[in-house]
């Protein structure tokens, strides 16, 4: 090989490698930027996925502004008991006085409930001293008694019929139907506890006050929520467009049905 035949090949190798660093150079760049375009990628997904998962947290956890304590405690005690009230009240669908029960016993056994608390809570240290005296005076009088029945007669006395707790329970509602009484009876002992324990949580006035009236309030307005959904009365929403068509289409039967009677009578004539 001579020295031009040298020189050429090295210029070749030479060309050679340089295409192909450039084209190692262009596979690493198509790389990297494929690799920069997947991390956008990642890094967009996961910001709204925190975002999201940001926003549910903060719904889930973060109470109302400007409610009171006394409203909050309410709220999280109704979650608690309108699904049981709801279902029992649905049971009732033989007749709605069964229903009608149901509430005013449902209210007026929260009301009885709640009264004794909020009296204990009003009352103040000096009746309740007195309230004790007066107990022990008569606890001391209750060790004097001299029983002189028979035990035939004291065997009588503790016969007698054990009252019905349900009609206890229902003492204050006059003229209810004993299904709906009897259904609230179970209803409200299942809620009985959560609705002191609750009610108890409290110590300011004006929050006690508030979760009583609003209680009640809620209670009346949910057993009428209830009452729409098993209404089977449901009028059919209408529109202006449609009133009109429909006073249209009975006009024109109306006319259609006079010209109808006047050929008949002409018939008749004939």
């Amino acid at each position: 090989m001579n020295a031009k035949q040298e020189k050429l090949l090295r210029n070749n190798i030479r060309q050679l490698i340089e295409v192909v660093k450039q084209k190692n150079e262009k596979k690493e760049q198509s790389i990297l930027t494929e690799e920069e375009q997947l991390r956008s990628i990642v890094r967009v997904l996961i910001n709204h996925e925190r975002q999201y998962l940001t926003e549910i947290a903060t719904a889930d956890i973060e109470p109302t502004p400007n409610k009171s304590t006394g409203i909050n405690v309410l709220e999280d005690l109704l979650k608690k008991i309108v699904p049981v009230l709801q279902i029992d009240y649905k049971l009732l669908t033989t007749d709605p006085d069964q229903r009608q029960s149901f509430r005013a016993h449902i209210i007026n056994a929260v009301i009885n409930t709640l009264t004794p608390a909020e009296a204990n809570n009003a009352a103040g240290e000096g009746e309740a001293l007195e309230e004790e005296i007066d107990i022990d005076i008569g606890g001391a009088d209750d060790e004097k008694f001299i029983d002189i029945r028979t035990d035939a007669e004291k065997a009588d006395d503790e016969e007698e019929v054990e009252e019905d707790p349900r009609d206890e329970f229902g003492s204050g509602v006059k003229g209810s139907d004993e299904t709906g009484r009897n259904v609230a009876y179970s209803a409200f002992k299942k809620i009985e506890n959560s609705i002191i324990d609750s009610y108890e949580l409290l110590s300011n006035a004006e929050d006690q006050e508030l979760f009583y009236d609003y209680l009640i309030a809620n209670l009346k307005l949910y057993f009428d929520k209830f009452e729409k959904e098993l209404s089977t009365d449901v009028e059919e929403p209408t529109n202006q467009a449609y009133d009109t068509a429909k006073s249209e289409q009975g006009a024109e039967a109306t006319d259609t049905g006079d010209l109808g009677g006047e050929e008949e009578e002409l018939d008749l004539e004939l």
